[in-house]
């Protein structure tokens, strides 16, 4: 296990600059983790007791708003960590998080984290980096929401999951996800999503399939893309 989640840590793009000694220790620390597909690991509310780190699979994140209804965050992927806030802080998880696949992942304990940072400073001061990308990550989704339009957000989040999590198939770049899974990191309408999709489709800038969006002229979703209201 232990030179699993040192793999994992390693990969990871701000844990994987710790001192080899630092990366050690934490993966002392680790304990495995297996969830089946279609499996919540945490919800939205839940108590913040450890930091996690993925091995395989795919973890969706997602919040609910006031009104109850569910909204999709993020996907992670093979080298992501997530939970750093609650298990830095204590308090109630921000996010849920879901296996879309068969996951393989670790956690190290609040209680063991926070110990090893008062040994490892500069464990402290990448976590620090760490935080701040989440909070221009947060800060990038309120910007969307507040100055672009739908369909520049829609091109905005298709190109970005294709480039992360998406693969080429005949040269062309191909994202498996479902038109409601995409309105869900809209939070809009399965109906909005599609009228736009449709459009791109008739200029010949995507194709779709079931569970599928084919992406065959990414200049133009671009050009939508860098619109504003």
């Amino acid at each position: 296990m232990t030179l699993t989640a040192r793999a994992v840590l390693k990969a990871n793009l701000l844990l994987g600059n710790l001192p080899e000694s630092a990366i050690d220790k934490l993966a002392a620390l680790a304990i495995r983790r297996s969830y089946r597909g279609g499996t919540r690991i945490f919800a939205q509310g839940e108590p913040g007791d450890s930091l996690l780190g993925l091995i395989s699979g795919q973890v969706r994140i997602s919040a609910s708003t006031p009104g109850g209804q569910e909204v999709f965050l993020n996907i992670l992927e093979s080298g992501d960590s997530f939970g750093e806030i609650a298990a830095l802080d204590g308090h109630p998880r921000t996010a849920s998080a879901d296996a879309l696949t068969d996951t393989e992942l670790f956690l190290i304990r609040r209680a063991d984290f926070l110990a090893l940072i008062e040994k490892e400073p500069q464990l402290a001061s990448q976590l620090l980096q760490l935080l701040c990308k989440r909070l221009r990550w947060t800060s990038d989704l309120i910007e969307e929401a507040a100055f672009l339009s739908v369909p520049a957000r829609l091109a905005r989040r298709l190109m970005k999951l294709a480039e992360e999590h998406g693969s080429r198939v005949d040269g062309l770049m191909t994202l498996h996800i479902s038109q409601a899974e995409l309105a869900g990191f809209m939070n809009v309408s399965r109906q909005v999503v599609n009228q736009h999709l449709q459009q791109w489709r008739q200029r010949g800038w995507i194709d779709l399939a079931r569970g599928r969006v084919v992406i065959r002229d990414p200049d133009g979703l671009r050009g939508v893309r860098d619109e504003r209201d």
